[in-house]
């Protein structure tokens, strides 16, 4: 099994003189090739500020990242915007679809930036919508389909370039327990079926119970792991205790 993420002692600082605050306090981890992996901590933890940087969206203070065998913090903008754009899908909380856009025109959205050509597009949007179970809305426009629509619409489009590795931030955020409920089964049959690698950012138990992994984070330091075994239920309930231990309310988990 490949290793796709590499991220050595990643810091974040962020302020100047006087006026500190370290975000992140060396972050070491590792995920492999079709890993279905959470992260979560209390709010101001450092999860989003973890995902940003894997995410190209905002730069280390120090440290390494290297996903798929690439640097990132070597390439010039233009390296990265293709490399984000081929190796990475990203799913976010609040859909960013483009309304002017049909549900098939926003799925494919990548592969016309990419210049892929017809036949290929059209293969892949049905083969996508298919296992995402929209393939009956594909010519609706997002404002005509549901939260748990617009968001398989979302993951659809993350996974149609089959990147290396898919970022989710609070997918199911927006989404009622049904609407979660099924993103989640299909990330999870996405995960099992097509090896697809995922690191999902959530407050959510239930959520993060999809995962295979799930690494916790405190006051930006990695706190603890936990590893699914046979039994969601079970890894639910493990999940409960840590963020007991961690603190915050009830309402973040």
């Amino acid at each position: 099994m490949s290793t796709v993420l590499v991220a050595k002692n990643l810091k974040k600082v962020y302020g100047s003189r006087g006026n500190v605050y370290t975000a992140l306090h060396d972050i070491n981890l590792e995920i492999k090739e079709g890993e279905f992996i959470g992260i979560m901590g209390p709010s101001g933890a450092g999860k989003t500020t973890l995902l940003n940087i894997i995410s190209t969206i905002d730069k280390p203070t120090g440290g390494k990242i290297i996903i798929d065998g690439d640097d990132l913090l070597k390439m010039d903008e233009t390296k990265l915007s293709s490399f984000r754009r081929n190796k990475l899908g990203f799913i976010f909380q609040d859909f960013n679809l483009l309304d002017t856009l049909t549900v098939k025109e926003n799925i494919i959205l990548p592969l016309a930036l990419s210049q892929v050509n017809h036949k290929d597009i059209e293969k892949k949007v049905n083969t996508v919508a298919n296992a995402l179970g929209i393939t009956d809305i594909l010519n609706k426009y997002p404002y005509e389909i549901s939260g748990g629509q617009k968001q398989r619409t979302a993951a659809s489009r993350a996974i149609i370039t089959n990147p290396k590795l898919i970022l989710a931030d609070e997918p199911t955020g927006a989404l009622d327990s049904r609407a979660s409920s099924e993103l989640l089964q299909c990330m999870s049959n996405l995960n099992k079926t097509n090896k697809t690698t995922i690191m999902m950012v959530t407050h959510d138990a239930f959520a993060a119970s999809y995962c295979k992994r799930i690494l916790f984070i405190k006051d930006g330091r990695l706190f603890s792991e936990l590893v699914r075994g046979n039994s969601r239920k079970e890894f639910f309930q493990k999940i409960i205790d840590i963020l007991r231990t961690l603190g915050g309310s009830f309402n973040e988990i």
